[in-house]
């Protein structure tokens, strides 16, 4: 049974990996003030922290982000790219397990508290990303630029995310849902 728990979680976690990789790479849009891009590749983040957890979440959003950024040509954000991807999925999870720790979590869609992680991890990513661009651009100032555009990204990530939990919460696929309730024997056997 472990086993195929297991393998179950490596699947799952690679799956997630891919399904990043193809939103960020599926449509970029040039950022403009910056030397990076636009994607739809947040929104498979947020889903991937909902159904993985924080750790094998942000393991999936921080490598295939990267990924998507060594493919794309953007190799000069790859380093930087895992770990803010990863931070931000990270925090996400984070914030939602000591929530959920202090309050059980009812069977919403998607709950105030994961809304609040998904705001506070796309903070991160807006800060992350302000200084590595004001890093390359020689001119901190100039890498905030961005900013506005990295908040447009990770809110429509956020809302298409809610809608993708709203979809797979009415399949047999809820019971995926790491955070959910009716999870919580699952998640004491994958920590």
């Amino acid at each position: 049974m472990k086993k195929q728990q297991t393998t179950e979680q490596m699947v799952l976690t690679a799956l997630m990996l891919s399904l990043v990789l193809i939103t960020t790479m599926s449509i970029r849009l040039p950022s403009p003030f910056t030397q990076g891009y636009v994607h739809l590749g947040d929104t498979m983040i947020f889903l991937s922290v909902m159904l993985l957890g924080k750790n094998k979440g942000a393991l999936a959003a921080g490598l295939g982000s990267r990924l998507a950024d060594v493919l794309g040509g953007y190799t000069a954000y790859a380093p930087r790219t895992l770990v803010i991807k990863f931070l931000m999925a990270y925090i996400m999870g984070w914030f939602i397990q000591i929530s959920a720790e202090k309050q059980r979590q009812n069977a919403r869609i998607v709950s105030a508290t994961e809304i609040m992680g998904m705001v506070l991890g796309g903070s991160e990513m807006v800060l992350g990303y302000a200084l590595v661009d004001g890093f390359f651009a020689g001119n901190f100032f100039a890498g905030f630029l961005g900013a506005p555009f990295n908040i447009s990204q990770f809110s429509v990530g956020m809302a298409l995310a809610v809608v993708c939990c709203a979809v797979l919460k009415k399949t047999p696929l809820k019971q995926f849902f790491y955070y959910s309730g009716q999870n919580e024997t699952r998640r004491a056997k994958h920590q």
